[in-house]
């Protein structure tokens, strides 16, 4: 029988706060922190609007380590320590290799490719940053936060564009289930506020000037956001053998593919990860109280997850409390599912459903209860956590109250 997994420690940081706990609270209140982004780089983007870090907290990393470091990769470090703190484990009391890292990451580490660029190509030098491979490739975030905890288990970094930290998450579970750890540390942290990976969504075409407005009739797309989410995953014999405090079980995964288009998502492809979702949680539709959706704010997508959503719960569907917390953190890439499963471990924790911030206007495509602008108050015994990305890959997390 595979191992049970539960959840010990969270650990975030992003536009809504600098902290799990902040992060919620934010979230609660059902306020966005989507505004203009005042970083001078993007002195061309045609849309300034974003969830940006204003400010970094007081990290006292040794400079040995972060001068290694890209932006993504230490947000990840941040989150993780965090999480660690969160959790009361002490590295050094886990057997040996026992306890690992899985990051998930959507663009890596792009502050560091255009400081190269600009260097090379503007400031006529004539060699890259010693550090740039270190700092650009998309296992680094993993390679710290494992230096900076002192982690020797099962690590590496997971990158599947906006499904990443879900299957950051799965992974680890997988290494918990197979045996191969007793603890895993697993999110996604993603820093994509800058010009080059600005240009290229500039151009996709998705963007919302204003803000970002899931399931409401006059959505015009997404916003970006950057920042990291962290969990301390353990199998629940070895919790409960400290005397852990659990916050609730990761109870199953559903993964599929659309094999279908580069962008465009299908409905049987989300529908199935749902349902897998469930059978692997031993989880029937109508024991599942909440959904965070995936809920970009694009046209398209949230009418097709919508339609995915009924297919999976059938008329339960229509009972279920589902919300976009991306309406409030913006879409964060690789680290989106990270912030809502922090969203879904404490929906179940205090019995609130956190809203669907900016609603303004019903969509009769997207007629589900989606908790328009306010937090509700209901118990939550299970959620599910919603991850679909270009390439069409899905990933699909089940969390329950212990």
């Amino acid at each position: 029988m595979a191992a049970r997994v539960v959840i010990t420690g969270l650990g975030g940081i992003c536009g809504l706060g600098s902290s799990a706990g902040a992060i919620w609270q934010e979230m609660r209140a059902g306020r966005s922190a989507i505004g203009p982004i005042e970083n001078q780089s993007l002195h061309d983007i045609k849309v300034r609007t974003g969830c940006e870090i204003k400010a970094l907290p007081e990290h006292g990393l040794d400079r040995k380590q972060t001068v290694s470091m890209d932006r993504f990769s230490l947000l990840a470090v941040l989150a993780a320590r965090e999480a660690l703190e969160n959790s009361g484990l002490e590295p050094g009391r886990v057997e040996g290799h026992r306890m690992g890292a899985t990051v998930g990451v959507g663009v890596c580490g792009w502050e560091a490719i255009e400081e190269n660029y600009r260097a090379i190509l503007t400031e006529g030098r004539n060699r890259a940053g010693i550090f740039t491979v270190p700092k650009v490739m998309p296992g680094a975030a993993a390679g710290q936060v494992s230096m900076a905890l002192g982690l020797r288990g099962p690590v590496f970094g997971v990158t599947s564009a906006c499904a990443s930290a879900n299957h950051a998450i799965a992974s680890a579970v997988d290494q918990i289930r197979a045996g191969r750890a007793d603890v895993m540390l697993a999110g996604g942290s993603d820093a994509p506020l800058v010009w080059g990976v600005m240009k290229g969504w500039e151009a996709l075409r998705v963007l919302a000037p204003d803000t970002c407005r899931p399931f409401s009739a006059d959505r015009q797309g997404l916003s970006l956001g950057e920042g990291a989410g962290m969990a301390v995953l353990e199998s629940y014999e070895h919790a409960t053998a400290r005397g852990a405090t659990i916050l609730a079980e990761l109870a199953g995964v559903g993964l599929t593919a659309d094999a279908s288009d580069i962008v465009a998502p299908t409905v049987e492809g989300p529908e199935q990860a749902m349902r897998a979702c469930l059978r692997d949680a031993g989880l029937n539709p109508e024991d599942v109280d909440y959904l965070n959706a995936h809920g970009t704010g694009t046209k398209a997508n949230d009418q097709i997850e919508t339609q995915a959503i009924k297919r999976a719960f059938g008329k339960h569907a229509y009972s279920l409390s589902v919300s976009s917390t991306k309406s409030m953190h913006a879409h964060c890439l690789g680290a989106s599912g990270a912030l809502e499963m922090i969203a879904c471990v404490m929906a179940i924790r205090e019995g609130l459903v956190p809203p669907t911030a900016n609603y303004r206007e019903p969509d009769p495509d997207c007629d589900l209860d989606v908790t328009p602008n306010v937090a509700r108050e209901r118990p939550v015994r299970a959620a599910l956590s919603n991850a679909f990305a270009f390439g069409g890959t899905n990933a699909v997390l089940a969390f329950k109250a212990v």
